[in-house]
């Protein structure tokens, strides 16, 4: 296993704390007024997890239905299930766990919800060399859809990939297709973007560099889109469909997402970890779209795996 300098956790941690503030910034500056909440918590060390974290939550923006963005920085005795069920070397380790997770559900439906979240983890055992990694991406999850909007968000997330390797795009794009897929509906949860886990192939600073290009290209890739549809008009049509759709969103956070599992198994904080959760949502029983209707281009054109870029073409 590649060595960890010294101050890794030290690095990471005060690019984090970085990287929240100045994507609360950037998405205060788009809602136009209102202010994000910061609520700092700890867990004393003792049993079960320890440490600490930042929430930075608005609610009820005119733009920003919901948007939280997470900092945590926690410690335990011993990895949960979720993560040594693909990984069982790190069962009986200690672990520290440090990251930034965000969600952002827009108020206007054809404002798309987006989620990040880059991360840091190290396992520790007496008399072992620690295991280390990072992981993270970004996903982009639209209720009514603009090709251009996909495109834009596509080419962010090539942009980052590029000047570590010209097929580390396509890689970590397949990754996210299948990682965001929800088995039980036979549909993607949105359009993608990248997702990567157990980095650590190449040296701490490469991976380092890789997760700081992913997570530094989220607002870049997110903030256009926000911009250019949040004035969008839209009735209480579009609304219902936005909500109806947002069920798919906790279906797949509550069944299949590892890092809500690795949260509420490890005994993390409840608040932190369901803040993902739109505020508002809607089932209905057996509902399809009407073929032709705005709503049927989602399902038709949308909610597959495609070569946006005509990388594979």
């Amino acid at each position: 296993m590649n060595a960890l300098p010294d101050d890794a956790v030290t690095q990471v941690k005060a690019w984090l704390l970085e990287l929240q503030q100045q994507i609360v910034d950037a998405l205060t500056e788009e809602e136009g007024g209102g202010e994000f909440i910061r609520d700092a918590w700890t867990r004393p060390a003792g049993e079960g997890l320890a440490g600490g974290g930042i929430v930075r939550l608005l609610s009820e923006g005119q733009v920003f239905e919901q948007a939280g963005v997470n900092f945590s920085h926690v410690q335990g005795a011993s990895m949960p299930a979720s993560a040594t069920a693909h990984r069982p070397e790190l069962a009986g380790r200690a672990f520290q766990a440090l990251g930034v997770s965000l969600v952002i559900h827009p108020r206007n439906p054809y404002v798309p919800t987006s989620h990040a979240n880059v991360r840091f983890f190290i396992a520790e055992k007496e008399g072992e060399a620690p295991i280390w990694w990072f992981g993270g991406g970004f996903d982009l999850t639209p209720y009514y859809p603009f090709h251009e909007d996909v495109l834009s968000w596509h080419c962010q997330a090539k942009a980052a990939c590029d000047p570590f390797g010209e097929d580390l795009y396509t890689k970590y794009k397949g990754w996210c297709d299948r990682y965001f897929f929800l088995k039980h509906r036979n549909e993607t949860r949105g359009v993608g973007g990248l997702f990567f886990d157990d980095l650590s192939e190449g040296g701490f600073e490469h991976c380092f560099g890789i997760t700081r290009s992913v997570g530094e290209a989220y607002i870049r890739a997110y903030r256009p889109i926000v911009a250019a549809r949040k004035e969008t008009p839209y009735g209480e049509r579009e609304r219902d469909f936005q909500l109806y759709r947002r069920g798919r969103y906790v279906e797949f956070n509550l069944v299949f997402d590892r890092g809500t599992l690795f949260g509420l198994q490890s005994g993390g904080r409840t608040e932190s970890i369901l803040m993902s959760l739109p505020p508002l949502v809607k089932w209905r029983y057996n509902w399809s779209p009407e073929a032709g209707s705005p709503e049927a281009d989602l399902y038709d054109n949308y909610l597959h795996p495609r070569d946006w870029l005509g990388i594979n073409a």
